[in-house]
């Protein structure tokens, strides 16, 4: 029996929880009529009974101000994982994990973290894949937060839009894959999604939860790590805004039968030394390249102690993956194993073979990382100062992620094209002693007429003071399925 979608609307609108089969019904009508009708509501192929945008609309707001109920919650993320294709991992007889980070400014953990548990993984027999794999769906920058599509597209020649039947391929040799949604992955979000950012709906935690984990389990997971950022710099500022989103992810996951835990992480300044796009990349590359016993090239020991925030985070979440996988008997042994895999070269050498099999130009990439700081190419930089003695005790990440979108490496709209090398790079970490006339950050971009706006930006908010802050914990919480419970 079909559903009619005003008395969906109604049913939440006065508190009521929803059916599965409502719930059900309403997305899958909204998936058909935008099949059927593509971008006009009124086509004579739409379903009947399919919302409209503006009920769809109003389900949105409905759904933020009376909340969702963990079943119907459920019920929400798995009709949206069903509304298309999905990735069926088991012809690669291996273990499915992967991470999601809920976003911050400098986060390019997933390009260290996808190829560590990639090598983490043997092959189970000739031709058969691995032990464990990640396969890596990742999106673009959005507002004050980088992309990982963005940055990986800064490496010459590489895709980041796979049909399914190659994206699989690739995982099995290469253990992991990491590119962005196709067109048949989860409609049903891509619809909702748009309707959010206009109906000033997206900060729900459950319409996130649900955007999130219907992606996620749609790649066929065994087992999910998330990454929930907490602080000024974080989508979820607010510490309590970010634990009810942890725990809702977690509780979603385990329902639809996927191991999952959060760890709940500090975002109050941006992670490691770069934030852009290209640098972000030639961060990583350099840390592969030190780490790695047939690479000569070593980072200055400064260099590497602003890169320790990422390295740390890097692990603890690697060593949940392995954990979670089979690789470790606990996740303090993963984080073992993942520095290990590090610094014996093989993460790095299973990051080249991914690139080898989605790049048109492995001859350049091969070129680029061959020397990353010389492939860096702004057309102007500019180097901020302190001016005067002290300790860097704050800043308003968020602001700094703003700055480096307005250098040109973020989106003022979607779809916009972003700049490869364009960011910030720091030079002190919170907490440290500041001389003065000592560097605090250098920016970079390919136009020098957007570097004023974002020294001003960087000049308000960088803090130096007496006396250092209180440090925060880079970690600051682990959720599980009992304490989400």
């Amino acid at each position: 029996m079909a559903i009619h979608p005003i008395d969906v609307i109604q049913h939440k609108r006065d508190g009521l929880a929803l059916s599965d089969r409502e719930i059900q019904g309403f997305i899958r009508a909204l998936v058909e009529r935008e099949s059927a009708a593509g971008p006009s509501a009124h086509s004579a192929n739409a379903p009947t009974d399919a919302p409209t945008e503006s009920q769809t609309a109003a389900l949105l707001m409905a759904i933020f101000l009376r909340g969702l109920t963990p079943q119907e919650l459920a019920a929400l993320t798995q009709a949206m994982r069903f509304s298309g294709e999905t990735l069926d991992t088991s012809s690669l007889h291996s273990f499915a994990v992967d991470k999601h980070s809920t976003g911050g400014v400098g986060d390019k953990a997933s390009l260290l973290i996808a190829p560590i548990v990639a090598a983490a993984g043997a092959p189970v027999a000739e031709g058969h894949g691995y032990t464990l794999c990640d396969p890596m769906i990742s999106g673009r920058s959005l507002g004050h937060t980088g992309g990982t599509l963005d940055k990986l597209e800064t490496i010459p020649g590489f895709r980041t839009q796979l049909p399914l039947p190659e994206f699989l391929a690739i995982l099995r040799q290469a253990g992991f894959v990491m590119a962005g949604q196709t067109p048949t992955l989860v409609p049903a979000d891509r619809i909702l999604y748009a309707l959010r950012d206009h109906t000033g709906t997206v900060e729900s935690p459950y319409l996130i939860t649900a955007s999130i984990m219907s992606k996620k389990l749609a790649a066929g997971l065994n087992a999910l790590v998330l990454d929930v950022k907490t602080g000024s710099g974080a989508f979820m500022s607010k510490y309590a805004d970010a634990q009810l989103l942890a725990r809702l992810m977690v509780e979603t996951g385990e329902r639809a039968g996927t191991r999952t835990v959060a760890l709940l992480t500090s975002m109050d300044q941006p992670l490691g030394r770069f934030s852009g796009n290209w640098v972000e990349v030639e961060e990583c590359v350099e840390l592969f390249q030190h780490f790695s016993p047939e690479c000569e090239f070593k980072l200055p020991e400064e260099k590497l102690r602003l890169s320790a925030d990422l390295l740390a985070l890097t692990h603890a979440l690697s060593g949940w993956m392995l954990h979670l996988g089979g690789k470790a008997a606990t996740p303090e042994t993963g984080a073992i194993l993942s520095a290990r895999l590090l610094a014996d070269g093989s993460a790095y050498k299973h990051f080249l073979r991914m690139v080898e099999m989605q790049s048109d130009d492995f001859a350049g990439a091969q070129a680029a990382f061959a020397d990353p700081a010389a492939f860096h190419r702004p057309t102007a930089t500019r180097t901020l100062v302190a001016d005067r003695a002290g300790f860097l005790s704050g800043m308003d990440c968020k602001q700094m992620g703003w700055a480096v979108q307005r250098l040109g490496a973020g989106r003022t709209r979607p779809g916009a094209p972003v700049s490869a090398h364009a960011g910030i790079e720091m030079h002190a970490k919170l907490g440290d002693r500041i001389a003065i006339g000592q560097p605090l950050a250098t920016l970079f971009t390919e136009n020098p007429a957007l570097l004023d706006e974002p020294e001003a930006m960087l000049r308000e908010t960088l803090e130096i003071s007496t006396a250092p802050p209180t440090p925060i914990p880079l970690i600051r919480e682990i959720i599980t399925k009992e304490a989400a419970q």
